[in-house]
């Protein structure tokens, strides 16, 4: 069993490279900070999937303050959505930095997020999980912390922003999926009229599932809400994404590297992704995965 002094002892290293990293940052100078502060999303929100987000931009020293304290942004906030974290687009382009040391710090502590996720998860209990980690470090935001920092230093032709619609796939036997829609025969739908017409309509969900064979796999393909990321292009082969869940840090490029905003997110018309699919079990997001 992972131990009190174990995770605190983590965590601790995980915050004082964070701090170092932060100083590391205030003494490098920038010919770039751009911050795209996104609005806060209240406990009372956090199920509510937005049709669109404004996107407040900031620049120069105030931009500049807002990513460093990013980094950092890794606790409970009175009022807001623990499980809609909150997320920090931004880009700092370095110049003139100590390259091998700066690469060396972003990696050191990436290397210590990556320790502490892996601490954290050799609880295998969710419940045991939580307890663990709000006795040793109250409030924390799990998640939050394990965010890596992405940097680039090689000169890149650009380096944009974009919101991905991401989905979170789960596969499931025959039996699993029974099981699944068993229990939640028993929940209350408040958007059913009333109880025993969403019994009915898990029913028919049932006797769909009961149809397969008990081989048959099953998959749920259940779309997550809209993400800030960050594309990297080196050519149009030559190309990656990563997550703008932190700000982007460029180190000494070219001056000609061409450099994009995040833009206010607007949800496209129609639902593209459902359109792809034959859904068993619409609902859920559930589909047959074919041999």
């Amino acid at each position: 069993m992972v131990s009190k002094v174990q995770i605190r002892s983590q965590f601790d290293l995980l915050n004082d490279l964070t701090n170092l990293f932060i100083d590391d940052l205030k003494e490098c100078g920038y010919s770039k900070a751009d911050f795209y502060q996104l609005p806060d999303v209240g406990c009372n929100d956090e199920k509510i999937v937005p049709n669109s987000i404004n996107v407040t931009k900031i620049t120069g020293d105030a931009a500049h303050k807002s990513i460093l304290n990013s980094f950092g942004d890794i606790y409970k906030k009175s009022g807001l959505s623990s499980r809609v974290l909150k997320r920090h687009p931004g880009l700092l382009v370095i110049k003139n930095a100590d390259q091998q040391h700066l690469i060396a710090r972003i990696q050191q502590l990436n290397k210590a997020k990556a320790a502490f996720k892996e601490c954290i998860l050799a609880i295998d209990n969710n419940d045991a999980r939580f307890e663990a980690v709000h006795n040793a470090i109250p409030n924390l935001i799990t998640l939050a912390a394990y965010r890596k920092i992405h940097f680039e230093v090689n000169s890149p032709y650009s380096v944009r922003f974009t919101w991905m619609h991401k989905h979170a796939t789960k596969t499931l036997t025959k039996k699993m999926a029974l099981e699944m829609l068993e229990k939640s025969a028993g929940y209350s739908n408040p958007r059913m009229i009333d109880q025993q017409s969403w019994q009915s309509l898990v029913a028919q969900e049932k006797l769909r599932i009961a149809s397969l064979g008990d081989k048959d796999k099953l998959r749920i393909r259940r779309p997550t809400r809209v993400s800030p990321q960050v594309n990297v292009r080196y050519t149009a082969q030559d190309r990656y994404h990563v997550s703008a869940a932190l700000p982007f840090i460029l180190i000494n490029p070219e001056p000609d590297v061409k450099l994009g905003i995040l833009s206010d997110y607007l949800k496209p018309d129609g639902h593209p992704r459902k359109k792809e699919y034959d859904f068993l079990v619409d609902r859920l997001y559930m589909e047959q995965i074919e041999s």
